[in-house]
């Protein structure tokens, strides 16, 4: 079976999305990819803003291709499935250029996975995969025509039709990925690396997935939730054949780089730098100076809210107290170049306080975000606190509530965010 695999050019004009606008490796559909050629199918994988293609050329590239089956994604790469922007206008205007085009149309991504009837309706596509979609992708090219497939919906007779639930894939034994050499190449963008001007291409990883904590403002009830690790073997490969390519820095996209000695070991010595997303209450001191010898250069460690009430409050489950983390940033940035301490908007935290602790990290030589305001997205346990299970409406009351709420987001949105209908119009 021939399979599109599309990846839509992203435009983040009058959103609240606070992720990175840069491009980035779709490592989703870079999965199904592997699982659907080691099952013997046709592959085309378009990416519009690695390859700088709009929607009219990426389908006449599925076009062309003959696509029995195209996918679309919601979010740009599963790096930002869990801050997603909240519209679907882009993957709108990819699906409306098809045209019908590829055969049938397939969404994945967190809105279905949450609210897969708006999804359906609103985008107009055949079908919707609930939760983390590769092997429900690879099932549904075997399963062909058939939509029997764990994980999918449709919409039949006018009702939404479900078959099973939120689909999690297996992960652990997941074969290492391959990107075209020219995307590697144009992949110049460094994740969260900020010390110095990228001189050699970067690429995205993923060691580990889930995250075995539950912090209220984490979407990930819906995808993306049970802590699975990679087989570190593959990983390896994978890691060995990007350096091949030229890429000299990874970002490992793990909701939370955990401490694996056994990983850290094997990178020392390897000829490139990476950045982690993690806890520092996690690691203790010895773990962090072998991060820095694996080539660590860049980590963005979640602290949240300066006072242990307020963390308490966002469910954090913190092993430490503000002393405690301020000491153990301050350790980590003797052995990593760059260190950053997360801060969200948490109402129980003074500013000054606030201004005067950055201030401190700052002489330390570790930045601090001012803080920022979180959306609550429909995966996550907040939305389910204010309003319960998400229903069809539920990106757009989320979305009305933080507009109402906050006058200032993050230090990316230089104008105010526009109302979710005018940028889904």
């Amino acid at each position: 079976m021939k399979v599109a695999l599309i990846n839509p050019p992203w435009d983040f004009k009058g959103s609240i999305y606070f992720g990175c606008r840069e491009p980035h490796l779709p490592l989703e559909l870079g999965c199904a990819q592997v699982l659907l050629e080691r099952a013997g199918h046709q592959v085309v994988l378009l990416d519009g803003l690695l390859e700088g293609l709009g929607a009219a050329e990426i389908a006449d590239a599925v076009e062309k291709f003959g696509a029995e089956m195209t996918v679309i994604t919601t979010a740009p790469s599963y790096l930002f499935w869990r801050c997603a922007p909240p519209e679907l206008r882009v993957p709108r205007q990819m699906v409306a250029a098809l045209g019908g085009r590829g055969g049938r149309v397939v969404a994945v991504g967190p809105h279905g996975s949450a609210t897969p009837g708006p999804v359906l309706r609103k985008l107009g596509v055949d079908m919707v995969i609930r939760g983390e979609c590769e092997e429900a992708i690879a099932a549904l090219a075997e399963a062909w025509p058939s939509r029997e497939v764990a994980g999918v919906a449709t919409v039949e007779g006018g009702e939404l039709r479900l078959v099973g639930g939120v689909q999690a894939t297996r992960f652990v034994d997941l074969p290492p990925l391959h990107w075209p050499d020219k995307w590697i190449a144009r992949h110049r963008h460094q994740h969260h690396r900020f010390d110095v001007v990228s001189e050699w291409p970067g690429a995205e990883v993923e060691a580990s997935r889930g995250c075995p904590y539950h912090c209220s403002f984490c979407a990930k009830i819906d995808f993306r939730d049970a802590y699975r690790r990679r087989e570190l073997g593959l990983l390896l490969q994978e890691i060995d054949a990007l350096a091949a390519q030229g890429a000299r820095y990874l970002y490992f996209i793990d909701e939370i780089f955990l401490p694996q000695a056994a990983l850290l070991e094997a990178l020392v010595g390897r000829d490139f730098n990476f950045g982690i997303q993690t806890r520092l209450d996690l690691w203790k001191p010895a773990m962090i100076e072998l991060l820095g010898r694996a080539g660590c250069v860049s980590i963005e460690a979640g602290v949240e809210s300066l006072s242990e009430a307020g963390r308490a409050a966002l469910d954090k489950n913190c092993r430490m107290d503000t002393d405690a983390l301020t000491e153990r940033l301050v350790f980590a940035r003797r052995h990593v170049p760059f260190v950053q301490a997360n801060l969200i908007a948490s109402p129980g935290d003074d500013a000054a306080e606030i201004a005067a602790w950055r201030a401190r990290l700052q002489q330390a030589g570790v930045w601090s975000n001012d803080p920022v305001p979180l959306f609550p997205y429909p995966s996550s346990p907040d939305y389910h606190r204010r309003w319960g299970a998400p229903d069809d409406l539920a990106w757009e009351r989320a979305h009305a509530q933080y507009l109402a709420a906050f006058a200032r987001f993050s230090d990316i949105q230089d104008d105010r965010p526009l109302a979710l209908a005018e940028l889904e119009a």
